[in-house]
């Protein structure tokens, strides 16, 4: 049986990833595999209950087991560009000040270009989660330096990007309107990069990051099988010393 760490519930299987994705590939030819993603689980994508993705669930696990907040300390979060199903988990972690920042919807918190985040502080959170997002913005870099500035020392970000494992450099035009060369290219209609793992790491630590790279020896013999994630899988959690 397969579990959800986000809502708890226990299935046989988890629902495998839409159409969409596999049509608009094959339409277009495009160079590269579904499974040359490295954090897809193709087959097993989202949960038949709560509609958690495997990456929602991967992130779900760190919380619960290897984010450190000890007891009774005050875990100040940042959820950028919020999914519904975690931003309700990540609100009932012990202790937690939830905000959540996006550019466009109404659901979040605050109004935040992640380019410029001047609403808050330096080291106004604990933990940050940035989750599919660094690749629609034009200047990665200038968010990557602004999601540090506001990490407060000691603390967690999980950064995480679709990695396309196949790729020996990241691919980028944010000028690119076209609607097929952003699938082709990018992996989706509203993409402007497509990241090669070396790079990605790289522009991090240049923002200042400490990363960690958590597979599945950081999380235990059967984790990853247990909640629909593959054993390719990376976490990729940003620390600032």
């Amino acid at each position: 049986m397969r579990t959800c760490p986000v809502c708890s519930c226990r299935f046989p299987n988890f629902y495998p990833l839409g159409r969409t994705y596999l049509e608009a590939a094959h339409r277009l030819n495009v160079h590269y595999s579904m499974e040359d993603y490295e954090t897809l689980n193709v087959g097993q994508y989202s949960c038949p209950e709560c509609a958690a993705s495997d990456r929602d669930r991967l992130y779900a696990l760190f919380a619960m087991h290897m984010l450190n907040n000890p007891d009774g300390t005050l875990l100040r979060i940042l959820d950028i560009a919020p999914a519904p199903v975690l931003s309700k988990f990540l609100r009932s972690l012990p202790n937690a000040r939830y905000r959540s920042a996006d550019l466009f919807s109404p659901m979040a918190d605050d109004k935040v270009d992640i380019m410029d985040m001047n609403i808050y502080a330096d080291e106004s959170f604990d933990f940050i989660v940035c989750s599919h997002v660094l690749e629609h913005v034009r200047d990665d870099a200038r968010a990557m330096s602004e999601l540090h500035r506001v990490l407060a020392k000691g603390g967690a970000a999980i950064l995480m990007v679709p990695v396309l494992l196949s790729a020996t450099e990241t691919l980028e035009d944010p000028d690119e309107e076209n609607v097929d060369e952003r699938w082709a290219r990018f992996g989706q209609d509203d993409h402007v990069r497509m990241y090669a793992k070396h790079d990605f790491i790289s522009r991090l630590e240049t923002a200042g990051f400490q990363i960690d790279a958590l597979g599945t020896q950081a999380f235990g013999d059967g984790v990853f099988k247990q909640h629909g994630i593959t054993e390719q899988s990376v976490l990729y959690i940003g620390r600032k010393c």
